[in-house]
């Protein structure tokens, strides 16, 4: 088993709400989209992370970077978690590790990130300069009213089940890595803007087959991803 351990310094979920027949055709056919009030739910995850390292090494041997993930809520085989699309970072470190020494293929990718007492800006930009993701979002105390879940209690506790992420495998199949934290706390965000390249893209997702549903946050959290290789044979 490998385990990375750190400090969550924040992580954002952009959640969006989608046509679940639209989400299955992008998914490989072992896994097939959870579903809240009939809607698949994909998104981003945005992460800083800080003090990473492997596990049983000394702290003073550390790590900082800005990730993000895009991803879906998923059932399979082997229980409930999300399918990794894609995986950037701002670390070279990671982009040139990623699949190697722990799972997870990354791209690299330039991160502007800025916070200020309860704001958040983001922005993510690839290699050729085009945005793959912006948000602008302060900490909240509520759901918008759209939101198809009833209220915070239920997207953390729908995340908080779901805190195992395949992708694919260089070289066929799947891997599995599962974040493990003590405290699981996530407060509701109001964006003032968000932006996301993928769930735009018309050529996958219809117009009216995606909406924007909610942006939540956690903050300050000791943590640990562990690979989880039991959890990697998946079946149709």
């Amino acid at each position: 088993m490998k385990e990375v351990i750190g400090t969550i310094d924040h992580r954002i979920l952009l959640n969006f709400r989608i046509a679940p027949e639209v989400m299955t055709a992008e998914l490989p056919p072992e896994f097939q989209p959870k579903l809240v009030n009939g809607y698949a739910i994909g998104g981003i995850c945005q992460v800083s992370l800080s003090q990473m390292r492997p596990k049983g090494v000394p702290a003073l041997v550390t790590a900082r970077s800005h990730n993000a993930a895009h991803r879906v809520a998923v059932l399979s085989s082997q229980g409930e978690g999300v399918f990794v699309l894609r995986r950037d970072t701002g670390s070279r470190l990671n982009a040139l590790t990623g699949g190697r020494i722990f799972p997870g293929v990354y791209s690299k990718a330039d991160f502007q990130v800025e916070s200020a007492d309860d704001r958040y800006v983001v922005k993510i930009t690839d290699g050729n300069n085009r945005s793959l993701m912006h948000i602008d979002a302060t900490v909240s105390n509520t759901l918008p009213k759209e939101s198809v879940f009833e209220d915070t209690k239920a997207v953390s506790d729908f995340f908080k089940g779901g805190n195992v992420g395949w992708s694919k495998r260089n070289g066929g199949g799947f891997d599995a890595i599962e974040l493990v934290t003590p405290d699981w706390d996530m407060s509701p965000m109001f964006i003032s803007e968000a932006y996301s390249a993928y769930f735009s893209n018309n050529d996958l997702f219809p117009p009216g087959s995606v909406e924007f549903d909610s942006a939540m946050i956690m903050r300050n959290l000791q943590h640990s991803w562990v690979t989880r290789e039991e959890l990697c044979e998946i079946c149709c």
